[in-house]
């Protein structure tokens, strides 16, 4: 199975969007420094929204879905409840 999965630091509020097949490593990456440049040394990480999919040609088209414009807009809206009791 392939995920999608956003996560957001802790310190700075940032999201950061990647796909992976082990949710619990990945996230274990960026946390140790691991991860992608963009999330190393920032702090820490936590899941706060992920999907699952068969195909990994599907998660990917997702990832770059939610990394565009109307793709962003569309989490948001999904997380409006997250983002307003964070």
């Amino acid at each position: 199975m392939y995920y999608v999965y956003v996560i957001q630091n802790l310190l700075t509020k940032n999201l950061y969007i990647g796909y992976t097949v082990n949710v619990k490593q990945r996230l274990s990456d960026h946390n140790s420094g691991k991860g992608a440049q963009t999330t190393r040394k920032k702090g820490k990480w936590k899941l706060i929204y992920l999907e699952g999919y068969l195909i990994k040609d599907d998660v990917i088209g997702r990832e770059k879905f939610l990394k565009g414009g109307s793709g962003l807009k569309y989490l948001k809206k999904q997380l409006k409840n997250y983002f307003l009791a964070a």
